[in-house]
């Protein structure tokens, strides 16, 4: 295994652990981190990636994205939610910063358009949570 390989096996590691503590704790965001960990199992091993595609945690919070679904309102929501009260932070502890929150202001209204228009919505048909179980908001 070369160095490269290796590097994308730590950083998918860190971001997978990363993401599973983000899916129980609400101030941490999963979907970004199980976003890395996607990416760099896929660039590293095969095998690695064939099983976190396998696990819930995958299958709850990236699968609909990936295959180019979208996402559901709840996650969508959950997902805005977390980013806009962390930004909320840095906003307020910018108070001598005015170009700074003026900044953040300005990210916080992109994410908030890219997540409003720029990822399809999709319904949940009934309460389980497998993205099988998911048709298109037209």
């Amino acid at each position: 295994m070369n160095l490269k390989k290796t590097i994308y096996i730590i950083i998918g590691c860190i971001g997978l652990v990363l993401g599973a503590i983000g899916a129980a704790v609400p101030l941490l965001p999963a979907f970004p981190f199980l976003l890395l960990a996607a990416f760099c199992f896929a660039k590293s091993s095969k095998r690695l990636h064939d099983w976190f595609v396998s696990t819930n945690l995958y299958k709850k919070n990236l699968e609909s994205y990936v295959q180019g679904k979208g996402m559901t309102v709840k996650v969508k929501v959950r997902i805005m939610t977390i980013i806009s009260l962390t930004m909320l932070v840095g906003f307020l502890m910018m108070s001598k910063v005015p170009v700074g929150r003026i900044i953040l202001g300005i990210v916080w209204f992109c994410h908030v358009l890219y997540f409003a228009f720029g990822i399809r919505t999709i319904k949940e048909e009934t309460s389980d949570l497998s993205c099988n179980n998911l048709e298109f908001d037209e």
